[in-house]
């Protein structure tokens, strides 16, 4: 996912884990997070939990994408406060839509 996100142009951070994603992510301020809900040392709804908690982050999408059926997890997901579920294996007509839509939006409320 990140070599098609960078040939398309967009700069990708990453995290090998819970906390190290929240330390990006208050650094970075990014325009979109894509999250997997499985990560060492804190899972992606505790993640997203704590992301919303910064004023700066409230307004940036959380995009959970697992492997974890989106039946069982989705509702959780968007209760912890992300904005959409993608299901691995990754559709990435589906992710380039979503990007599309999600980051222009993002740039335009920065403005």
């Amino acid at each position: 996912m990140q070599v098609l996100l960078r040939t398309k142009g967009y700069q990708v951070l990453t995290a090998t884990d819970g906390l190290q994603a929240i330390e990006v992510a208050v650094q970075e301020v990014p325009d979109l997070i894509l999250l997997d809900l499985r990560l060492p040392k804190i899972d992606g709804l505790s993640v997203t939990r704590h992301l919303r908690r910064h004023s700066e982050l409230r307004a940036v999408p959380i995009v959970i994408v697992s492997g974890y059926d989106a039946t069982k997890y989705r509702e959780a997901a968007l209760d912890a406060g992300c904005d959409d579920y993608l299901m691995k294996p990754i559709d990435f007509d589906r992710l380039e839509d979503l990007l599309q839509n999600t980051i222009p939006l993002v740039a335009a409320a920065n403005k």
